[in-house]
């Protein structure tokens, strides 16, 4: 592989998966790569094996993490490093951006894990079954207030948000929508409302606060009046109210341009979309039309997104800004599996939630905007300090095999420092760094002089010098971009 062309094939492949998934391990490129494009995103579009965990483990090693009493975030962050299916895990977290459902609000955490599960199943097919299997979800109906909603007195929180973050976008529907949207989600709420009303305010519970909740339709609190949705008129219920609104082209266009704000580019911020034209209206385009066609498809959307020649071209490699989350899982992968009982999966939810994306705890209903909004002084910092860490034991597998990989790159046993530098930024990416960032670290580099790993004294030399240069490169601008 040391054609021109075949370092284009390798870029190419190794921007698929860090955008399909949390990047990739060297290992795991070059099985890709044996795979080829088309191979490699069709097994990412069509896992065909649940995603398991080691309940047993989990539960031997970390009680609070088995039964959620320590919050959510580092289970599903074992969940995101420890995955073989990574699109199907990042599609939840996709989806997690775009329906914003934090614990704080409902203090067990049971009910978000359970929501995430949802993602995982429906995430990437029709968006009607998901929305509907978003309006029953017990997290969303206690999020948005809906077991307040009756047919006698509407609440109107879930009507809104469904219409204007979850699905079309502001400007596409007037207050009177909202109402009767509203009104068709009557006497949708949970399984003995008033007792888990309660229980949800009361985090004195413990332990049975990680109960599952479940949905209920009560029929005789729903409003079974004539309504107008979006210019239909009939006696609609909520499943009714989810076909209007895929049915639109509004709805079609926020879809497309959130996941080319997610998979391809950074946008604007969401609530610019209604005033500033989407980046590339012709990729929008192309995703509107698949949408149709698919009779609302997720995966034929991802599928056009991630052969297209806008996801493929160069100027979108590395044109997004990392997210907490990518940043975190990304590196972790590279450090090598998580061996049971760690600390490093609380400590990378604390350190997301520091970079400004608390897993499982958005904000706000609006989630998080992305792009720059993602790096500033602290955040940062913070990440430089993370992947430091990660990245800083040479007896991890992941950095092990780091090392080895680089050495392969000699006929004899030693190199120098340029090459180590060059090797480093091959084997950790390819990452595509700019001149000045390589000139300062081969500057870096250059103290260890010529390097040898002949004997065991050497090899140590080695691997100390190997990973103080990944740790100056994680902590490089250009790997702040995926």
């Amino acid at each position: 592989m040391t054609t021109v062309e075949s370092k284009q094939e390798i870029s190419l492949m190794a921007h698929l998966l860090r955008r399909a998934g949390f990047g990739a391990t060297p290992a795991e490129l070059e099985r890709a790569m044996s795979l080829g494009y088309a191979g490699m995103l069709d097994e990412l579009l069509n896992p065909d094996h649940p995603d398991e965990l080691p309940d047993d483990l989990i539960r031997r090693y970390h009680v609070d993490l088995s039964d959620l009493r320590s919050g959510g975030g580092a289970h599903w962050i074992y969940r995101l490093v420890m995955t073989d299916t990574p699109l199907r895990e990042k599609v939840c977290l996709f989806w997690h951006r775009v329906f914003a459902t934090a614990t704080y609000k409902l203090i067990q955490n049971k009910p978000m894990t359970s929501q995430i599960d949802m993602f995982r199943e429906y995430g990437m097919g029709k968006f009607d079954d998901l929305l509907v299997q978003l309006s029953k979800d017990p997290a969303m109906i206690m999020w948005l207030d809906n077991q307040d909603n009756h047919g006698s007195n509407i609440n109107e929180n879930y009507g809104r948000e469904i219409l204007e973050l979850f699905a079309m976008g502001v400007g596409n529907y007037s207050e009177e929508d909202i109402k009767e949207t509203a009104r068709a989600f009557t006497g949708w709420t949970i399984e003995n409302e008033p007792y888990m009303s309660i229980k949800m305010r009361n985090n004195t519970a413990r332990p049975y606060a990680y109960m599952a909740w479940q949905f209920k339709y009560d029929d005789s609190d729903h409003d079974h009046g004539q309504k107008t949705i979006l210019g239909q008129t009939g006696n609609w219920n909520g499943e009714d109210a989810v076909r209007i609104i895929c049915e639109q082209e509004s709805t079609a266009r926020f879809v497309a341009r959130h996941l080319y704000h997610f998979f391809v580019a950074d946008e604007l911020p969401v609530p610019q979309w209604p005033h500033e034209e989407p980046r590339d209206p012709k990729a929008i385009d192309l995703m509107v039309k698949t949408y149709f066609e698919s009779d609302h498809n997720i995966k034929s959307m991802l599928k056009v997104l991630f052969e297209s020649d806008f996801f493929q071209e160069e100027s979108s490699i590395f044109a997004r800004i990392k997210s907490p989350a990518e940043m975190v899982v990304g590196t972790m992968r590279l450090a090598g599996p998580i061996e049971l009982p760690s600390g490093d999966i609380f400590a990378a939810d604390a350190a997301s939630s520091n970079m400004g994306q608390a897993i499982l705890r958005p904000p706000s209903v609006e989630g998080w905007q992305g792009g720059t909004e993602w790096i500033n002084t602290g955040a940062y910092v913070e990440r430089v300090n993370f992947a430091s860490k990660i990245l800083s034991d040479p007896d991890k597998w992941g950095i092990r095999d780091i090392i080895g990989r680089i050495q392969s790159f000699s006929d004899s046993k030693e190199m120098n420092s340029d090459s180590l530098v060059e090797h480093c930024i091959d084997v950790l990416g390819p990452l595509k760094m700019l001149d000045s960032t390589v000139t300062g670290l081969k500057s870096y580099a250059s103290k260890f002089g010529e390097m040898s790993w002949a004997n065991s004294a050497e090899s140590k030399q080695f691997d100390e010098a190997t990973v103080a240069i990944i740790q100056l490169v994680v902590s490089s601008q250009e790997y702040q971009t995926v």
